[in-house]
């Protein structure tokens, strides 16, 4: 190393001018003495710290913060104390993925030059991983003149510095290149270690490769009877609740929206929360923003409909592994395991996937509006349904709008809300108000048929791929994961499908009960569930002082049309007696308990 030569301001002998500075020199001054600047005892120096991910104890950035605080002290720079520090912390970033100019901290420091004038890094690793980053680095530190240095050399040597305040010197650049392309191949060589050691252990059955679990699952160590190596993933009781929960909603009849809502009021930690406070870690953090945008910092994350949705339809649920969202399988094809103990079984896995499908559709119910009669009234002009309409200072109103959809209706009609609604009410309890309501749990039955078009569209995936592979090893790799796929088709195909079984019980309740304690949401969907539709015909002339009767017709189709038929009968057989008529042969004269029909699906 050549020593550095400090002058002090105002000096004006020709002999006491420094040397120029050349690589490696520890010298203290700001800027090259031939820009017409002097050297300075301190230099402003910006503290380095970068992890690729946040468990990463061996590189924790305390440690980081020790070696370069080591380095500053030892050449004679500060970072600075208090508001004044200067210091990049940029964590959950991939130097192999992001360059020094994309990094949150980093980047904002290099975008001001005039701030600092050397940068420290405990290593190279945590500066770059490629020489195309570390050319534009130099040559980033060549423009701006400035110094860099590492804590420790490659493999742990001594401390290595790069002084690019005298542009006329190659030597720094040079020796960055010569050191960025050791670094590469260092990183390439552990990035193969990590995959080919990752590939194994995704084959191992039970074997967990690390990292954050799917949700609903927790790292424990592999057991005894399993070779007590390495570590498994087991249920996490406090996430397999909520997803019971999620699940139980859903058989209620709740949308997977109405479910995040819920969750979100309660407190629920959300999947990536749940995670962050397992591991001690404060909750919410940075997320995509969208493109072209910054990242945007949440204080929490919350629960949404893609959340839930993402989370039921995950096979992670089966306990299997999955990889790039995709199966891991053995070479039969089966699905191998990441857990001894699965959270759902395949019938109760596929069980939910029906109920998030009916939850897809179209006619999801509203709970935004107070328009009892939605998708109950219709006009008997065109069948077409009638919406409530608003209007400040007038009564609401049902109306047919064949305009707003763009078509014509030669009767088109609308009645006064509170008279469609009242006579539905009427009419809707006269009927079936005095059935009583049952309770369905359903025991899931099991259907090949999921599973299997799952396996052939990725079967049809892979033969996409056909003929593409160069090399022996590449194509017997592609036929091995066929043959597996197919031997898994003719496996699931030889399966045969289970029925479903339904467990009815009483809640003692009646449907005058439910409707009580209903609120307009509520006394929808149970307007809904009878398959009730009211039809209204043009007004005539006189009825705007009442509702004439003969307008509407209402009727009801759905699960409880057997039973309203019946209670119907029975009350003109009771009506019968009264009048002293002879009720017809085989017909019932009382109905003391009516047969139940409702059904209130709970898993």
């Amino acid at each position: 190393m050549v020593a550095s030569v400090l002058v002090k301001p105002g000096t004006e002998s020709n002999s006491e001018i420094p040397p120029l500075p050349t690589a490696g020199m520890t010298t203290a001054s700001t800027r090259n003495p031939l820009a017409g600047t002097v050297y300075t005892e301190t230099l402003r120096g910006v503290r380095c710290v970068r992890l690729s991910v946040l468990t990463d104890e061996t590189t924790s950035p305390e440690r980081q913060r020790e070696a370069n605080d080591r380095a500053a002290a030892e050449l004679g720079i500060s970072f600075g104390e208090g508001d004044n520090l200067r210091e990049a912390v940029d964590l959950d970033v991939s130097a192999s993925k992001t360059s020094p100019f994309d990094r949150p901290e980093l980047g904002a420091w290099l975008a001001r030059p005039q701030d600092f004038d050397a940068l420290v890094w405990w290593r190279f690793d945590r500066a770059i991983r490629s020489m195309a980053d570390m050319h534009e680095l130099a040559k980033w530190a060549r423009t701006h003149r400035k110094l860099i240095v590492f804590a420790e050399g490659i493999g742990g040597s001594g401390r290595l510095e790069f002084d690019f305040r005298n542009p006329m010197n190659p030597v720094s650049e040079l020796m960055m290149t010569f050191f960025a392309f050791a670094a590469q191949v260092e990183s390439q060589s552990i990035s193969d270690r990590v995959t080919g050691a990752m590939a194994a252990i995704r084959k191992m059955t039970y074997r967990w490769r690390g990292g954050r679990p799917p949700y609903g699952y927790m790292v424990a160590e592999m057991p005894g009877e399993h070779g007590g190596k390495g570590f498994t993933l087991v249920p996490d009781p406090e996430a397999v609740a909520v997803i019971e929960r999620i699940v139980l909603d859903m058989a209620e009849g709740k949308t997977v929206s109405a479910i995040a809502v819920d969750l979100n009021a309660d407190g629920i930690l959300s999947p990536r929360d749940h995670w962050s406070a397992m591991k001690g870690r404060k909750l919410g953090g940075k997320t995509g923003g969208a493109k072209g945008q910054k990242a945007v910092t949440r204080e929490r994350f919350t629960w949404n409909a893609g959340v839930i949705t993402r989370l039921l339809r995950n096979e992670a649920l089966l306990g299997w592994k999955m990889h790039q969202g995709k199966p891991v399988r053995d070479d039969d094809g089966n699905p191998i395991m990441a857990a001894e103990i699965p959270i759902l079984t395949r019938e109760e896995f596929d069980h939910v996937g029906k109920l998030l499908d009916a939850h897809s559709i179209d006619n999801r119910d509203r709970v935004d509006t107070d328009a009892l009669l939605l998708r109950v009234i219709h006009c008997a002009g065109c069948g077409a349904r009638m919406y409530l309409n608003k209007q400040q200072g007038k009564r609401p109103t049902y109306k047919c709008n064949p305009y707003g959809r763009g078509e014509k209706c030669e009767a088109s009609a609308n009645i006064r809300g509170d008279w469609a609604d009242e006579y539905t009410e009427a009419e809707f309890l006269r009927r079936v108000g005095s059935i009583q309501t049952t309770t369905v749990k359903i025991i899931p039955g099991y259907d090949p048929k999921p599973e299997l078009d799952a396996t052939i569209a990725e079967f049809a995936e892979h033969q996409e791929q056909k003929g593409r592979q160069k090399s022996r090893h590449a194509a017997a790799e592609w036929q091995r994961r066929a043959d597996a796929l197919d031997a898994r088709i003719g496996d699931l195909e030889s399966r045969e499908a289970r029925p479903e079984q339904r467990v009815v019980t009483t809640t003692g309740r009646t449907i005058a009960d439910e409707w009580a304690n209903a609120d307009t949401a509520g006394r929808r969907k149970l307007l809904h569930e009878a398959g009730v539709r009211l039809e209204v015909s043009r007004g005539t002339r006189g009825g705007w002082r009442k509702l004439d009767v003969r307008r509407v017709s209402f009727t009801v189709n759905g699960a409880f049309d057997p039973a309203a038929e019946t209670v119907a009968t029975a009350a003109e057989d009771v009506a019968s007696v009264e009048r002293g008529d002879h009720p017809a042969p085989g017909s019932a004269s009382r109905l003391a308990e009516p047969e139940p029909v409702r059904e209130l699906v709970a898993a």
